[in-house]
């Protein structure tokens, strides 16, 4: 049955494993390298990733398995999906991060994989390390001709989901039905069709395939949508989902920053709808004085007080600070943050 989601999002059936946790936000990224020989033109991967050999779980940079670890309990991740650049590329490292994934959480912790390379002896290796469900990204040159009987072999020989996961390219109907039929006979569990987006790393293809911007509020690609669909009615067997570029922030980044700053968030600060954090700051280099004068002119506990030496900042109460910033010897502001790691900062208000 065809279904519409939130934001645009549609599925003819059950959403995969890894799709549930995405819009639940219960789902930790693991980008495991930005190194990737697949050569796509459409490539999002920001340019502080693309081609660098670099590791990030969420926006945190990881500098050792302890990282990886600390970030998913900060958002009590229930799954992971693992990506890059292509995470065979680096194998060893990918395998190490499947087991300490599941050394940590137990095998109940849900972990799918991207690729592009249909490997068998590959794939192999990542089930037995643990891995859940892997989605192949199968470039685009090969979807008149894909490789059907690689596919076949590899979901006969595991126990574990099997998909592909590609972006819908406008007026591709007729390539895609090769692919969306061949993974049909392979057997392949489901086929994803993500919304084409433009991003500041892929801005260039606007120019090349002659692309035009859907609209003025997301990043998404005119007629991607529209080939998407039209080819998941064509194929009402296969079991296919359609996530939209404003699903993807609308609703599982959301849902992801709301999980994480529960989490994170301390007793002075306020979670928004949005899942950004509201939180008063005081700028000083005398931030034990700040917080003593705070607690004894104007009664602020110190349970809603926090120094921040690393950012010469004391952090409090937002509602607190409005009331009393005006008597303050000091700048005061309040702030909208990202609950994530790097803290980016959304908006900033003075109060004096």
């Amino acid at each position: 049955m065809f279904r519409r989601h939130d934001c645009g999002s549609a599925s003819n059936g059950p959403l995969p494993t890894g799709c549930k946790h995405c819009y639940k936000g219960s789902k930790m990224v693991l980008f495991v390298t930005g190194r990737c020989d697949a050569g796509c033109f459409y490539c999002p991967v920001s340019v502080e990733r693309r081609g660098k050999d670099v590791v990030f779980a969420n926006e945190m940079r990881v500098h050792s398995p302890d990282d990886i670890i600390r970030e998913a309990e900060s958002m009590d991740a229930v799954g992971t999906g693992i990506t890059g650049g292509d995470p065979l590329i680096a194998l060893d490292r990918t395998l190490d991060a499947i087991r300490l994934l599941k050394e940590r959480f137990g095998k109940g912790h849900h972990i799918h994989l991207y690729t592009a390379k249909t490997d068998l002896e590959k794939v192999r290796l990542l089930e037995a390390a643990g891995l859940d469900e892997i989605r192949f990204h199968i470039p685009v040159e090969r979807w008149s001709c894909p490789p059907e009987g690689l596919l076949r072999d590899i979901v006969k020989s595991t126990r574990m989901s099997v998909g592909i996961e590609v972006p819908s390219i406008p007026h591709s109907e007729e390539q895609l039905d090769s692919l969306v039929s061949a993974a049909e006979r392979a057997r392949v569990e489901f086929v994803n069709l993500n919304e084409l987006e433009f991003s500041e790393s892929n801005w260039d293809m606007m120019h090349s395939q002659g692309f035009d911007i859907k609209d003025d509020i997301s990043a998404s690609v005119l007629g991607s949508e529209e080939t998407a669909l039209s080819v998941m009615k064509r194929h009402r067997r296969m079991r296919m989902h359609f996530c939209s570029s404003v699903f993807k922030d609308g609703v599982q980044l959301r849902n992801r920053l709301t999980r994480r700053a529960m989490h994170v968030s301390e007793e002075y600060d306020v979670v928004t709808r949005d899942g950004t954090i509201l939180r008063g700051l005081v700028y000083t280099d005398d931030l034990e004085g700040a917080m003593s004068l705070l607690a004894d002119r104007f009664g602020v506990p110190f349970g809603l007080m926090r120094a921040d030496a690393e950012r010469g900042r004391l952090e409090t109460a937002p509602w607190i600070l409005e009331e009393i910033a005006s008597e303050l010897p000091y700048k005061c502001y309040t702030v909208e943050e990202y609950p994530t790691a790097d803290r980016l900062e959304v908006e900033r208000t003075p109060l004096n």
